[in-house]
């Protein structure tokens, strides 16, 4: 899975809303659309596109946890955390340094410091030790 992050303020900045980061014109964001749109076109047209999906900005989120037994939950953005999850992309491809591959794709070459991760999904518990790299997921 290829995990892109994101922050309130990038969302805010998509908006075109001011705040944190300048306001980005239709234009930019029509272009960021049309490059994740080519990206998962590409890997659909291989055969290594599983699913791809853009998730909703912070402010919609809510966490739930528990305390004392009881679930709390709390509406988002969370002050305390700058990132957040901001979609994701599951490939299955031919080894991890494939997925690797793809995932340096997603991190725009402007943006100093953006990053992506990639993790393999577990398929069972066998898969949570830490050490096995057998699927690139």
């Amino acid at each position: 899975m290829i995990m892109l992050y994101g922050s309130q303020q990038d969302y805010d900045a998509m908006a075109g809303h001011p705040g944190g980061k300048p306001p980005m014109s239709a234009e930019q964001v029509a272009a960021m659309h049309a490059h994740m749109e080519s990206v998962h076109k590409e890997l659909a047209e291989s055969g290594e596109l599983v699913d791809g999906r853009g998730l909703t900005a912070p402010v919609h989120a809510r966490r739930v946890q528990l305390r004392h037994g009881a679930p709390v939950v709390t509406d988002g953005p969370y002050p305390e955390t700058q990132e957040v999850l901001a979609g994701f992309t599951v490939v299955e491809c031919a080894s991890f340094d494939r997925a690797t591959q793809l995932a340096a794709r997603f991190v725009n070459p402007d943006a100093d410091g953006e990053y992506v991760d990639v993790r393999p999904v577990a398929e069972g518990i066998e898969d949570l030790d830490g050490v096995s790299r057998r699927r690139a997921r």
